[in-house]
């Protein structure tokens, strides 16, 4: 008598209604994150996204789960950004200030700061996240630098503290209030990032190893 061999199961793939409806429900938790901070109520995001709370619960079983999730999803729209300034072959200044002005619209000083308040920033997902986009960002810089184009005292800690201050909405404004100026100033500081740079800074180049240690 012999004994049949099982054959392995495939793990079936999310149907493309369900990944509809997990697209919307971090589209949903974004905008209303960054409209209303980190402890908006989740049946509000699961209205906004035209989804019961089951479906939410469902996706995310509790608020930090999506509030990571919405965080990669920024991250991985901010790689995409950085990897296509690269792959235009262009100006390298433009290629920089392109990546600049991508990371304001992704809402990024607004949703950032979560990481640290919430949930563990130290999670898998965001550490490989974050690692790409600082080597991009150092990549687009260091190829800006090479060409002449961009100042050579400053850092990657330089430009991000930057766009996330300058993409802040002044106390007590709305958050879409900020549009209005965001990249107008963001212009400004970049122009100020041509070499050759017409003054000496103060104080030393900024990493992100300096950020996190701050």
């Amino acid at each position: 008598m012999t004994t049949a061999t099982p054959v392995p199961r495939k793990t079936p793939r999310p149907r493309a209604d369900a990944l509809r409806n997990r697209e919307r429900i971090v589209s949903a938790a974004r905008e209303m994150l960054v409209e209303y901070g980190l402890y908006v109520p989740l049946d509000e995001i699961a209205r906004r996204a035209g989804v019961g709370n089951a479906t939410l619960y469902r996706n995310f079983p509790d608020r930090d789960a999506l509030v990571r999730e919405v965080v990669c999803s920024v991250m991985d729209r901010t790689v995409r950004a950085a990897e296509q300034a690269l792959a235009d072959g262009g100006d390298a200044f433009e290629a920089l200030e392109y990546f600049v002005h991508a990371c304001a619209d992704e809402r990024i000083s607004a949703l950032c700061p979560m990481i640290s308040s919430t949930f563990d920033k130290h999670h898998p997902d965001l550490e490989a996240a974050r690692e790409r986009v600082e080597l991009l960002v150092e990549e687009l810089m260091d190829r800006a630098k090479a060409s002449g184009l961009l100042r050579t005292d400053i850092g990657v800690g330089d430009v991000m503290v930057a766009v996330a201050q300058l993409s802040r909405p002044p106390a007590g404004a709305p958050w879409f209030s900020v549009d209005r100026f965001v990249h107008r100033h963001l212009q400004l500081f970049l122009d100020g990032l041509r070499a050759p740079a017409p003054s000496v800074l103060p104080g030393t180049t900024v990493t992100m190893e300096d950020l996190r240690r701050a």
